[in-house]
């Protein structure tokens, strides 16, 4: 793995993660702003960290379920895709998990697309014991589902 450090997000890694998020399709760069502007606030509910070296090499985001006692949904996780393979994700989900688990979390949720371009993902979530716990049909559109992994914490 590359030599980095798990640390919460900084404005200036905001250009990087920006990359990050382009180069692996998460979702559009210019959305990053409005998506951190709650974390740089201080809203505890609102947690992005990144996993950086020289610069940063991944980023997540996760964020409490409303309504539930103790679940938390990662919604973004992005590694550098020339740093894939390296250890990185699994290293930011073990952060996520140890973070979360020490503060009484119970379930750990994940959620990706079931289409063959997701395969690998899908793959990444068994390889670190997440369960397969449901999926919704045609959610994201007509043949991409919605494949939700779990986690207990507790």
């Amino acid at each position: 793995m590359i030599d980095t450090t798990i640390r919460p997000l900084e404005r200036g890694d905001l250009a990087r993660v920006a990359f990050l998020v382009e180069a692996t399709g998460m979702f559009p760069p210019e959305m990053l702003a409005g998506m951190t502007a709650a974390h740089f606030a201080g809203d505890e509910g609102q947690r992005w960290i990144v996993a950086a070296g020289e610069e940063a090499v991944g980023a997540a985001y996760y964020v409490p379920e409303p309504l539930t006692e103790g679940t938390w949904n990662v919604l973004m996780i992005c590694v550098d895709p020339a740093a894939h393979g390296q250890g990185i994700g699994a290293a930011l989900m073990r952060h996520i998990e140890a973070e979360l688990a020490g503060e009484g979390a119970r379930v750990l949720l994940v959620e990706t697309s079931g289409t063959e371009g997701f395969a690998r993902t899908r793959g990444f979530y068994d390889m670190l014991g997440y369960a397969r716990e449901a999926r919704i049909r045609d959610y994201y559109a007509a043949g991409d589902d919605k494949v939700i992994f779990r986690k207990a914490l507790a």
